[in-house]
């Protein structure tokens, strides 16, 4: 049985343990809102933003032409379609954020508002409680409101499947989030160039429960695997699988310190891969008291030659005795230390 959202193949011994059995584990696992624990514990995925902002989107949109709205299909950016819980009538649609068994996700809970109008072609609109980038960030040029590249598809897909369903052709849409200016207090929007509200995120649909019981199933991961490539994000796993095809990824989220541990425990030959952020502050959290940088982000994309980049790696390669490979946004590889790892 394999996990569609990390592509991890799961242990028999894990199935065996679960305290769900047959056809109930299996639909869970293979919709990918379940999560199995090498202990045969369950955890519940969540939704990210731009899927609880897709399902709004679509369920407004809908509700131009259909009285009463109350659930919506959803395709997620890896191509699973889930279910959505709205409310819409009208042309104005609600959905709240559902973050499973995420014990830290402060987005949990909020509503996501969309209303829709009929217009001459498509048009998607970020009002209250989204931010807007005072500085060129990721993917966001100054000025830009805060939907990333992936759940801005997610959602104008949504919006063309609801324009198809009720034979029209355009309409113009616009999602708000009533308690996005509060709670982007909470977020590290602000350090990173980000004002007025929360982000609309989401590179696979879904929320990872992340908490200390996923600890267990990582170390479990890493011992079971003779060269594991430990990868802290969905993009980095993506490109760790096309850049170490022959070795098993694990995803370790922020993690690391645990996960390079339990490899160093185990004397495995061991990669560390992914995008800048999580690995460069956890090789160095003072790394930019030399620079003139906010986030680290910025100052990969600003002064990618600094030396402190370079020093903070090769000392955490050193000090963990691991091959730390970075790389962009792009997958291109922008630090590797190297070696035989």
């Amino acid at each position: 049985m394999k996990d569609p959202v990390n592509n991890f193949e799961i242990p028999p011994e894990w199935i065996e343990r679960s305290r769900i059995q047959g056809r109930e584990l299996e639909e869970g696992i293979h919709s990918g809102k379940l999560v199995l624990l090498s202990t045969g514990e369950v955890l519940h995925r969540g939704y990210t933003t731009g899927t609880t902002a897709a399902a709004a989107s679509k369920a407004a949109v809908l509700s131009l032409k259909k009285y009463h709205t109350s659930e919506v299909n959803i395709m997620t950016p890896i191509g699973i379609t889930i279910s959505v819980p709205v409310r819409a009538e009208n042309g104005k649609a609600v959905a709240i954020k559902y973050s499973g068994d995420h014990g830290e996700d402060v987005t949990n809970g909020i509503n996501i508002i969309a209303e829709a109008k009929a217009a001459a072609a498509i048009t998607l609109a970020a009002g209250e409680g989204i931010g807007t980038a005072n500085r060129d960030v990721f993917y966001l040029k100054k000025g830009e409101a805060a939907i990333n590249p992936a759940p801005r598809r997610q959602i104008l897909t949504a919006i063309k499947e609801a324009l198809k369903e009720i034979d029209m052709h355009g309409v113009e849409v616009l999602i708000t989030v009533p308690s996005g200016r509060q709670i982007a207090e909470h977020t590290i929007n602000g350090k990173l160039g980000i004002q007025g509200g929360i982000s609309i995120l989401g590179t696979t649909g879904f929320v990872e429960p992340w908490n200390k019981h996923l600890q267990a199933s990582n170390k479990e991961q890493i011992k079971n695997a003779e060269r594991p490539v430990l990868t802290t994000g969905r993009r980095g796993m993506r490109y760790a699988h096309m850049l170490f095809p022959d070795r098993v990824v694990i995803l370790i989220g922020s993690g690391i310190e645990q996960a390079v541990e339990t490899s160093g425990e185990y004397g495995k030959k061991t990669i560390l891969c992914g995008l800048p952020a999580l690995i460069l502050k956890w090789a160095n959290p003072q790394i930019l008291t030399r620079t003139k940088y906010h986030t680290v982000t910025e100052l990969i994309e600003k002064d990618p030659s600094h030396p402190v980049i370079s020093e903070s790696i090769n000392v955490a390669s050193k000090k963990y005795d691991i091959r730390i490979v970075i790389v962009d946004g792009n997958g291109t590889q922008i630090y590797d230390t190297g070696g035989t790892k």
